[in-house]
């Protein structure tokens, strides 16, 4: 594979302006599926501000300050468990429910005195002895890592609530793979509703991160680099990220008020929810040496990945072909190249060794090389989302949502007229800088091209 470091014109596609909405059948659908594959009498989903994207999935609705309980029992009957200051926010649920205020939730030192505790609302909503409760948290563990018990990931006074209101521990169970399992999970597949939001916050967010890339110059702080950003309120699936410096770059910390300085390694990323852009690159100008040592090994890789990721291919074999064009560089992905993105910035991955999983039609993926004990001062990232859709999603997406169709595939015809990436049909880029590299901040119009 030859690459060419060259000046290239990255194209407006268009940024979308309003977040698409989702109708209220799907979210009813999806409340639905998620009872009939839990297979219990009561389906219990927890979320808080961190832990939020399996309550949101359900529901629209997203913790802002508190824990917050979905319960779905016999008959479609759904609860929405909130605290004091959810209340209100409640209001933008979209399906059918009861909201019931639970002020155990609430923050330390409000008013606690006019809801019952939760146990007892259980009860009062109809959860009884003998019967099966299926949790959902906000990850599950395989089963070597389980040690013999659930391991439920949501808080011990939950689990201890509902024992005490069914009698006995025995009868609940992890539902988390319901949603997030990279096969059988319901979050794995996106409807044409759902790919749309993902391909507005991809879209806002990598242009975001292109105006941070731009604006980056030596003698600027941190701070004013990613200001220029103009960040508009979007909900972030990840603080906003900025790095810089000669010694080891630490990708994951927020903007300081330090000075960019000539030669300085640069990582920088801003993740919204449904799509997160990040690149990683050198605050220089003219180095020809970087580019070739540096950031071209590391580009194989990435170039590997979109020519090998397609409906079909299976997360082991993208992961070899990875590992294939790193090697030469003496580089190997530090994590999995690739995983589910969602509302949440990591749902789950299947790209692993041998791994058999196969990308499937609807998974929203983020590809995301991140390579592996590099020296102090390199940082090098080329990370962005995309949507597998098989030609009858394909026309579905072209026939209901023609804007952001034509902004797909202008995408696509820039990877591949550009770029000569030899992508499938069924990759559908959602960025606003899909799969461009420019790996040296100072010239940010000049990006890595196959030949």
């Amino acid at each position: 594979m030859k690459l060419t470091w060259r000046e290239i014109k990255l194209p407006d596609f268009g940024v979308p302006e309003e977040r698409p909405d989702i109708p209220s059948e799907i979210y009813e659908e999806r409340c639905r599926k998620a009872y009939a594959a839990a297979n219990c009498d009561w389906l219990i989903v927890y979320g808080d501000r961190e832990h939020f994207a399996n309550l949101n999935y359900l529901t629209a609705f997203d913790p802002r300050f508190e824990e917050a309980l979905l319960l779905i029992g016999p008959g479609d009957r759904k609860y929405l468990l909130v605290g004091n200051e959810g209340i209100d926010y409640t209001s933008l649920a979209k399906i059918k429910l009861e909201t019931v205020l639970c002020q155990s939730f609430s923050l330390m030192g409000q008013d606690r005195t006019r809801s019952p505790r939760p146990d007892e609302i259980m009860r009062e909503v109809g959860m009884a002895p003998g019967q099966r409760v299926a949790v959902c948290g906000w990850k599950y563990l395989d089963s070597d890592e389980t040690m013999g018990y659930e391991g439920l990931h949501v808080p011990a006074t939950l689990v201890h609530y509902v024992e005490k209101v069914i009698g006995d521990a025995a009868g609940i169970t992890d539902a988390t793979w319901v949603f997030m399992h990279p096969e059988k999970g319901l979050r794995v597949y996106n409807e044409a509703e759902q790919i749309v939001v993902n391909e507005w916050a991809a879209a806002r967010a990598s242009a975001a991160l292109l105006r941070i890339v731009q604006g980056t110059r030596t003698g600027l702080s941190e701070l004013e680099a990613v200001s220029r950003m103009q960040y508009a309120g979007e909900p972030l699936s990840a603080h906003i990220m900025y790095a810089s410096g000669k010694d080891q770059i630490v990708g994951l910390r927020s903007p300081t008020a330090r000075k960019v300085e000539q030669g300085d390694g640069v990582f920088s990323a801003v993740g919204y929810w449904g799509g997160l852009s990040a690149r990683g690159g050198l605050a220089d100008a003219d180095n020809e040496s970087f580019v070739s040592k540096w950031a071209m090994p590391y580009y194989r890789g990435i170039a590997g990945w979109y020519q090998t990721a397609a409906i079909g291919a299976t997360g082991g074999e993208v992961y070899d072909r990875v590992c294939d064009e790193l090697r030469p560089g003496g580089m190997k992905p530090a994590l999995n190249p690739g995983h589910l993105i969602g509302a949440d910035e990591w749902v789950h991955s299947f790209f692993t060794p041998d791994n058999q999983t196969k990308i499937a039609s609807g998974m929203a993926i983020q590809c995301d090389i991140i390579p592996d004990a590099m020296p102090e001062g390199i940082v090098l990232n080329c990370e962005d989302s995309v949507v597998f859709a098989d030609e009858n999603l394909r026309n579905e997406l072209r026939d209901k949502y023609p804007q952001a169709w034509a902004r797909i595939r202008a995408r696509q015809q820039f990877m591949r007229e550009q770029i000569g990436l030899k992508i499938a049909d069924d990759m559908l880029p959602l960025s606003t800088t899909p799969a461009y590299y420019a790996p040296l901040f100072l010239s940010p119009c000049r990006a890595l091209t196959i030949n």
